[in-house]
């Protein structure tokens, strides 16, 4: 059940927008739904109305809420456009979504990790590096690794010295996300090793050997969760 905490510092409207946000993920509130309206919303959460509506329309800008006229609030994401710049969470079948993502980073991200191998500087090897020790150590210890995990391809793109590269950063980012809710911990060991093998072929500046090490990284990933979709699908049919 949502539970409303004591307001911080920041502007009222902007922490409401954040409350209204929060309810809607906690309550598991799904796309074309009606959220409550603004008497119960001011209600639940202590505030005027004004203030509802300007949480409210913070939300329809970044394309959480939609507002029809003479029906009420209803929603249109359960995240923001900068959470989810490819507006990608909105396609149902996720095995399908995930494995089309895969693709595209097969046919992105060797590439990318040959020209992190050849114009990295001193600066971003460290950093590199740095990030594949903190994903490792988050990983072994049971803790949230994605972020990480993200930061650590975002990373290697930034490498690449390619400014259009750059603008690819989130359908990497959201590639990896998708994955990770999909398929947990099952690559761990695998994950490890593979990363570690792309750093050092990048430590190394060997082109070829950070793009296969890329290659064999994406490979065990995208069979993993070939096998978990086929389980996933087997369960449903055994549910009925």
């Amino acid at each position: 059940m949502y539970r409303f905490e004591k307001y911080d510092k920041r502007l009222l409207g902007e922490q409401i927008e954040d409350e209204l946000l929060n309810f809607i993920r906690q309550e598991q509130l799904e796309v074309g739904q009606k959220i409550p309206n603004e008497f119960e919303l001011a209600e639940k959460f202590g505030v005027g109305r004004s203030t509802i509506r300007e949480a409210v329309k913070g939300l329809v800008t970044k394309g959480i809420l939609e507002v029809k006229r003479g029906s009420g609030t209803y929603i249109a994401a359960t995240r923001s456009v900068e959470d989810d710049p490819l507006r990608l969470s909105k396609l149902q079948d996720k095995y399908k979504l995930a494995l089309e993502l895969f693709d595209v980073r097969l046919m992105l991200e060797p590439e990318i990790a040959s020209l992190a191998a050849e114009y990295a500087t001193k600066e971003e090897l460290e950093q590199l590096k740095k990030l594949c020790d903190e994903t490792e150590q988050m990983y072994l210890e049971g803790k949230n690794h994605i972020p990480k995990d993200i930061e650590f391809h975002t990373c290697i793109a930034r490498c690449s010295k390619n400014r259009v590269v750059e603008t690819l950063i989130p359908v990497i980012n959201t590639a990896v996300m998708t994955f990770a809710n999909l398929t947990h911990r099952t690559l761990m060991q695998e994950t490890i090793e593979t990363h570690r093998a792309v750093v050092n072929a990048i430590l190394d500046h060997d082109p070829v050997g950070a793009k296969c090490a890329m290659v064999m990284h994406l490979t065990y990933n995208r069979q993993a969760l070939i096998k978990r979709d086929k389980e996933h699908k087997k369960e449903e049919m055994k549910n009925g």
